[in-house]
């Protein structure tokens, strides 16, 4: 059995160095694998970022809820979406009153009564 390791009488030994020519050609060889793997990066960092941009755009809008059931005769002073609450401030025979109802269903969630 030969030994792996000698690459026979015409190859090159592991001691000598490469010739000048074949310095050159490893640099270049390297140089266009940088600049290959470079390319596919970027493509498939566009890839990623289309598909999130696509994801993102065509996700649907939160729900809002259409209507609110307040009392027969309030008058709404004020009315204002803040933090997933629609926050109602009516005034019903003199006592005025916020009313907390949830964003998505329009569920009253609480109220409370600010002053006669």
């Amino acid at each position: 059995m030969s030994n792996p390791n000698e690459n026979g009488p015409s190859g090159p030994k592991a001691d000598e160095p490469l010739s000048p020519e074949a310095l050159a050609m490893f640099s270049k060889a390297r140089r266009s694998f940088g600049i290959s793997i470079g390319i596919l990066l970027l493509g498939f960092m566009a890839i990623g970022f289309a598909l999130v941009y696509r994801v993102m755009r065509d996700a649907p809008p939160p729900a809002i809820a259409e209507a609110v059931s307040l009392p027969a005769d309030a008058q709404v002073v004020s009315a204002l979406v803040s933090e997933g609450q629609i926050n109602v401030t009516y005034t019903v025979g003199g006592v005025t009153t916020l009313a907390l109802f949830d964003l998505a269903t329009g569920e009253m969630n609480r109220s409370v009564v600010i002053g006669n």
